[in-house]
């Protein structure tokens, strides 16, 4: 063999080793469910307030929702196609929507009670009950569960339970209601920490959109956020900044470079079959 067709067949070799690197690929995620409504129904701080939407991360040394460890990455493939959706928070007496990228999925986060003595919604993470009611469970791996109400006659007053985060129990209920909902979860997957997908609790108002929080409900005749919305979820991405994706029309993303990878933030789906392909 001649010099010459022994460098072609290296600049060959380089080329063929250079595209098998990138047929597959890690895609590392945060995928966060809509938040779910609080209870609606009657006074305000009787009914229980939402639970988170369900929080699942493949990010390395930092945690899914519910006190899991965080997921294997998913595997890319350079060709495919893959179906995404961002869920929306729940109204008032509803759940949130699941979001999804892929395969992996997460549950919309749990109403809270809509009557006194009812309970919280199953979810991502669970609703909290009515004042004389019981919370509900959080999905495994995704979020922690709502608590029960209190009802204290000799004292006058009376709180929903708090809904679950994904990153803890709701707070126990007190006089002036004064408890926290449930934990969320945080996530350099962006760059900087950011926490999500918390659990509403009285006085925290509509849950905050994109970030998967439980609605609140209020106390105070008359104030924001009386027994209000859950927040919209969210789906991130991080892949090798060489790994361009495209998405469809509807879908709505920002990006941000993070050392050798890029984050793509999905913040909204017009439709139920938008996709990104690689």
């Amino acid at each position: 063999m001649s010099i010459r067709t022994m460098k072609n067949a290296e600049k060959v070799s380089e080329r063929s080793i250079s595209t098998a690197v990138f047929k597959t690929f890690d895609i590392e995620y945060i995928i966060v469910a809509g938040g779910g409504g609080a209870g609606s129904g009657g006074s305000s701080e009787q009914m229980g307030n939402g639970g988170a939407g369900g929080y699942r991360s493949s990010v390395s040394g930092e945690s899914s929702g519910g006190g899991a460890s965080a997921e294997t990455p998913f595997i890319g493939v350079r060709g495919a196609q893959y179906s995404v959706v961002v869920g929306a928070g729940g109204a008032a007496g509803s759940n949130g929507s699941l979001s999804k990228f892929g395969n992996v999925t997460c549950q919309g986060g749990g109403r809270g009670a809509n009557s006194r003595s009812g309970s919280g919604a199953v979810g991502g993470s669970g609703g909290g009950g009515g004042d004389a009611g019981s919370g509900a469970a959080g999905t495994a791996n995704e979020g922690y569960a709502g608590t029960n109400g209190t009802t204290n006659n000799p004292n006058s007053w009376q709180d929903g339970g708090r809904g679950g985060g994904a990153g803890g129990l709701g707070g126990t209920n007190g006089p002036g209601g004064n408890a926290f909902g449930g934990a969320g979860v945080a996530s350099s997957i962006t760059g900087s920490s950011v926490t999500r997908a918390t659990g509403g609790a009285d006085g925290t108002g509509a849950g905050t959109a994109n970030f998967g929080e439980g609605g609140g409900s209020n106390n105070t005749a008359g104030g924001a956020g009386f027994q209000a919305a859950g927040g919209s979820g969210v789906v991130i991405i991080r892949v090798p900044t060489p790994i361009v994706p495209t998405f469809s029309a509807g879908v709505t993303q920002t990006s941000t470079v993070v050392g050798d990878k890029t984050a793509y933030t999905i913040t909204a789906t017009s439709t139920g079959s938008e996709s990104v392909s690689f």
